[in-house]
């Protein structure tokens, strides 16, 4: 019998499951040094008054096993918001399944029944069994686009500097 997969949107209860995802996510990643979120963090910043994002959980038989990371942006041109979706994680042996595409998808309605005009993600250029899957639901990768990112040093340097 095929496993019992279920998204549902995450509570306070779950920040030490989100917390141990996203560091399985930035291992995966090659990124582990950059994690600093703490249970503390994720609380305040996905569940305290002025939420910053929010998150839903993929279940594989009711076991929490991936996660979806996501909050509101804007697009001017269209004058409509927007789903951004952070991150993207299934554990290992939970992969094949079909929970990310539940993920995906589960954002991807958020985002329809909100009227967003824009659901974006971004992905690293290596990644390429996510880029396969992402593009066989019908993403579309934008190659003339960069991100650009300013953090730590040079984000305090910024703020600092007048114009």
């Amino acid at each position: 019998m095929p496993p019992s997969l279920s998204t549902r949107p995450a509570t306070e209860a779950d920040v030490a499951i989100l917390l141990q995802l996203i560091r399985e996510l930035a291992a995966y990643e090659k990124l582990s040094h950059e994690v600093v979120a703490t249970e503390e963090s994720l609380r305040r910043t996905l569940f305290g008054p002025k939420r910053a994002a929010e998150a839903l959980l993929g279940c594989v038989d009711g076991v929490p096993a991936g996660m979806a990371i996501f909050f509101q942006n804007y697009s001017t041109f269209l004058a409509r918001p927007g789903l951004y979706l952070e991150d993207l994680y299934v554990q290992p042996a939970q992969r094949g399944k079909g929970l990310g595409k539940a993920l995906l998808l589960a954002v991807g309605r958020l985002a329809y029944e909100r009227g967003c005009g824009r659901y974006e993600w971004t992905v690293l250029d290596w990644n390429t069994p996510a880029i396969e899957f992402y593009q066989a639901l019908g993403a579309e990768m934008k190659a003339d686009w960069r991100i650009m990112r300013v953090t730590g040093d040079a984000l305090e340097r910024m703020a600092k500097t007048n114009f």
